[in-house]
């Protein structure tokens, strides 16, 4: 199917990929509605009544996917065949050039009490906080490696390990839950690279713990998904546009830039957002705008606040109907509920809207419910973008 809508992508009109981050979620116990339905959209209900609608399956049914899988699948890469490791995600995302036998690993800063871990984020501390940590943490050598570390956002930071025989094919330290220890990195094959990368993984985590001895919340790291950097084809070469991406957290500018999206600075509001789409309107064709608080409130339990965040997304709705785009797709990239507090497999509600689009015309709004009736049904993610340039008028006839 990729190599298909490759043969018939044509040029066509500008398009808007708008990603809720974790949008899904599940009914509050006391009112039935999730998040998407409780807020006040007026803006969505109304494009929604305009639009399509239907349901998305990330990975597949069932799948609880990680964000760069998620991400992956709405732009139209089979997310299985193209797993990327979060290290290089990050690493993109920050600036940082990966040769071809660097390994990235993503790090949180965590907290650790008597060898246990009680938070997995340190309470996700502020981006200075963990800039400063970055800092005190460049003192670390190891012998015949280089290390190269930088901040990404609050808790969130990535290394670089660089040297000869390193392999990524090494478990995640990061247990992903709290009240047990942090694992040991460990080999999952029985190339001699592997066990030395596990080896220097372990080594940097225990020299990062004496450094980090004397520091709370911040007084430990967890490393998760170790890799090098892969070699997908282009988003300029799958579908002939012209991309870019608005995003406030580094990873998933480095999630666009690893499919040859331009990155434009995109402030730290969701309305800088909204003000950097319409300055770079005419520049190109394709925009992916990516909006992160959404996942945040629906991993800390807090329904109100994803709530108050998809409200805030509705407010900017006008502004970008004002630049006439010819389709638009708001989605998300995975479920996250806030009575969950986790990405979750359910699937995630989408809308898309043109003037080829068939009107829901009967629909309450933009929600789970209306979305599980919606004339597009329940599809894979990886079907999006194939649906987004046909209503762009993008994909010519396939045979005769």
């Amino acid at each position: 199917m990729e190599e298909l809508v490759q043969q018939l992508a044509t040029p066509g009109g500008k398009m808007v990929l708008l990603v809720l981050d974790g949008l899904g979620g599940l009914p509050h116990p006391e009112t039935g509605k999730t998040e998407l339905e409780t807020a006040r959209t007026p803006n969505l209900d109304a494009l929604a009544r305009k639009g399509s609608l239907g349901l998305h399956d990330p990975v597949a049914p069932g799948i609880t996917p990680g964000s760069g899988p998620g991400h992956l699948g709405l732009f139209g890469y089979d997310p299985v065949k193209h797993l990327v490791g979060r290290g290089v995600l990050s690493a993109l995302g920050v600036g940082l050039e990966l040769g071809p036998q660097d390994v990235a690993a993503r790090i949180n800063f965590a907290s650790m009490k008597d060898g246990v871990i009680v938070d997995r984020r340190a309470g996700r501390i502020p981006s200075e906080e963990g800039a400063r940590l970055v800092e005190k943490l460049s003192q670390i050598r190891l012998p015949g490696v280089e290390i190269e570390l930088k901040a990404e956002m609050q808790h969130r930071a990535v290394v670089v390990f660089r040297g000869e025989g390193l392999s990524p094919h090494v478990t995640d330290s990061d247990p992903q839950e709290t009240g047990v220890p942090a694992r040991r990195v460990e080999p999952t094959s029985s190339e001699p690279e592997a066990a030395r990368m596990a080896e220097v993984a372990n080594q940097f985590i225990a020299e990062v713990n004496r450094v980090l001895a004397d520091e709370w919340p911040a007084n430990t790291v967890l490393l998760r998904g170790f890799d090098r950097m892969p070699n997908l084809p282009s988003f300029q070469e799958r579908y002939g546009v012209n991309p870019a991406v608005i995003a406030v957290y580094p990873m998933y500018r480095g999630l666009a830039r690893l499919v040859g999206m331009t990155v434009l600075d995109a402030g730290q509001e969701i309305s800088d957002e909204f003000d950097r789409l319409e300055a770079a309107w005419n520049d190109f064709d394709f925009f992916f705008v990516h909006v992160k608080p959404t996942d945040s409130a629906g991993e800390d339990g807090d329904f109100d606040r994803k709530v108050q965040v998809i409200e805030e997304v509705d407010a900017q709705i006008p502004r970008l109907l004002k630049l006439e785009p010819a389709a638009i797709l708001v989605t998300g990239d995975h479920s996250t509920p806030a009575l969950f507090r986790a990405h979750s497999w359910h699937p995630v509600p989408f809308l898309i809207a043109s003037q080829w689009s068939r009107w829901e015309n009967d629909c309450e709004g933009f929600g789970e419910r209306a979305c599980s009736r919606g004339q597009l049904g329940r599809v894979r993610a990886v079907d999006l973008m194939p649906l987004l340039l046909a209503h762009a008028g993008r994909l010519k006839k396939f045979g005769a």
